[in-house]
């Protein structure tokens, strides 16, 4: 597979310790990889977007080990991934990166993930901030770690390039307490529950 062409990587880490009115109990940890990458596509309608999705292989590895190196010991729990798409390019050359085949290096990345990784994509120009979309990765509907981070690259995307983002957390949403399945409950077979 011929590699994309990155013009750079930028990383967000945060440490969150405190959140509303109330200390945390453990500090929850949350990362977000980003590539800014060319668009091989930029500018003519393809078919074909053969190249994007292998793109999309090589970017669900490449930049989850690049979150979980910044994440340390943690123990994944959340993920989520999303795309900013260029003016000379089409949402379909983000949904191309994310969709076939991005998740599974992801997966293995991170030793596992049962539950589908939840998406964002959209056009935008320099500076489009895209809110990532988490979730608990064995089961959906685990509501504590419904969440999101977001990605905003002040020069990025040009019009013939394409931003892709993973997010990770080690911990649901501070505080969390609307009820719902619990961590404790899932079951595990489906994604589901």
């Amino acid at each position: 597979m011929k590699e994309p062409i990155i013009r750079k990587i930028v990383t967000n880490v945060e440490e969150i310790c405190f959140e509303g009115f109330k200390k945390l109990e453990r500090p929850l940890h949350k990362c977000i990889v980003a590539a800014v990458i060319k668009n091989p596509y930029a500018g003519a309608y393809g078919e074909d977007l053969s190249q994007l999705i292998e793109i999309g292989e090589y970017l669900g590895e490449y930049l989850t080990k690049i979150a979980v190196k910044n994440l340390g010991t943690a123990v994944i729990e959340s993920y989520g991934k999303g795309a900013i798409i260029g003016a000379n390019g089409e949402l379909e050359h983000g949904a191309a990166i994310l969709h076939p085949k991005l998740g599974k290096p992801m997966r293995d990345v991170i030793g596992g993930g049962k539950a589908i990784i939840p998406s964002a994509k959209k056009c935008g120009g320099p500076g489009t901030s895209l809110d990532v979309p988490l979730h608990y990765k064995d089961a959906a509907f685990v509501r504590t770690h419904y969440d999101a981070m977001e990605i905003r690259i002040a020069d990025a995307p040009k019009s013939d390039e394409i931003v892709v983002a993973v997010a990770f957390t080690d911990g649901g949403r501070p505080h969390a307490r609307i009820g719902g399945l619990q961590i404790s409950e899932v079951k595990g077979e489906d994604g589901l529950r």
